[in-house]
């Protein structure tokens, strides 16, 4: 069926108005998109990691979302829904439980490209039927904006200062999409926020509803820590789309494919000047960072593009 926004926009929301995160922050935007994919007729149970989201959306007794919701710890969120849904299968078979649940993990990068990523590994290996869902920030924003292994090249985070003898942090970022993808899952997809939400609606409804373990990896800036207008925040992510620094793309049983490709590929430093942890690349004699920046996200992006056409 193709893709209608209105009808999208119809759908009941499962994440409520009330939420305490700021504005301007990518997290809920990501949260309502992937919920927003669920069929009416079926109920969720959501797994949260320790994040920003989990502090945000869910301060006891109270609750931000409109299905089940288990607050899971920061390493073992993917471990805890893939236990809830073996359950569920149990019962199932047992006849005890009759509705149609599905299961969904919200963790930020801290979460799950680091802390969590053995948790994650696990779940995907043993094949529950769960869509783990990374809400990608770039830093463990809820503890103080430290860098992650998700926070990339020369970024200004609380452990990797910017100063006289330091010009941010010093690796590059991981690739968890193309790790999770070694797992060789039936699906796994990277998306963020542009034009009408497509991308995003289209890319979880197939999680969701692809049987077997699935990932999706959510580029979900945020203000405090990029330092950018909250305003920005859809600006924010069509530049990292279209200057390839966050390509959108899918694993579908093996095969890649590119879900959109720039008419024309920006510099990268329109992506960087608009955020406040970047500042110092554009300095005078720091000229090299963004042609390093630029030589990385190429190379990245090449890589990527025969990768598809294999």
């Amino acid at each position: 069926m193709a893709y209608n926004f209105k009808k999208e926009m119809e759908k009941p929301e499962r994440l409520a108005g009330g939420h305490r995160l700021c504005a301007g922050c990518g997290a809920s935007v990501a949260v309502r998109g992937v919920l927003r994919a669920l069929e009416p007729e079926d109920r969720a149970v959501v797994t949260n990691a320790t994040s920003c989201l989990e502090v945000s959306t869910y301060l006891y007794p109270y609750t931000a979302y409109e299905d089940s919701y288990i607050h899971s710890a920061f390493e073992n969120a993917a471990a805890t829904c893939g236990g809830v849904e073996t359950a569920y299968r149990v019962l199932k078979k047992r006849g005890k439980i009759n509705e149609n649940f599905k299961f969904i993990t919200f963790g930020g990068d801290g979460g799950t490209y680091d802390i969590g990523l053995q948790s994650l590994s696990g779940a995907m290996e043993r094949g529950h039927d769960m869509v783990y869902v990374c809400y990608d920030n770039e830093a463990y924003m809820n503890t103080g904006i430290q860098r992650s292994s998700a926070t990339p090249r020369f970024a200004d985070a609380t452990t990797t200062p910017v100063g006289t003898r330091s010009y941010g942090k010093v690796q590059n970022k991981k690739n968890l999409t193309e790790i999770v993808a070694a797992h060789h899952i039936p699906y796994a997809a990277q998306t963020t926020f542009i034009g009408n939400f497509k991308d995003l609606h289209e890319k979880a409804h197939k999680a969701i509803y692809t049987e077997g373990p699935c990932f999706l990896n959510i580029l979900s800036p945020c203000p405090r820590g990029w330092r950018y207008n909250m305003e920005d925040l859809a600006e924010i992510c069509r530049l990292a789309v279209d200057t390839c620094v966050w390509p959108l793309y899918e694993i579908e049983e093996g095969t890649w494919k590119l879900t959109y490709e720039p008419k024309k590929k920006i510099p990268v430093e329109e992506f960087l000047k608009k955020q406040g942890r970047f500042k110092h690349m554009f300095a005078k004699g720091n000229e090299w960072m963004i042609e390093e920046a630029q030589q990385y996200v190429d190379d990245q992006w090449e890589q990527l593009l025969a990768t598809c056409q294999k």
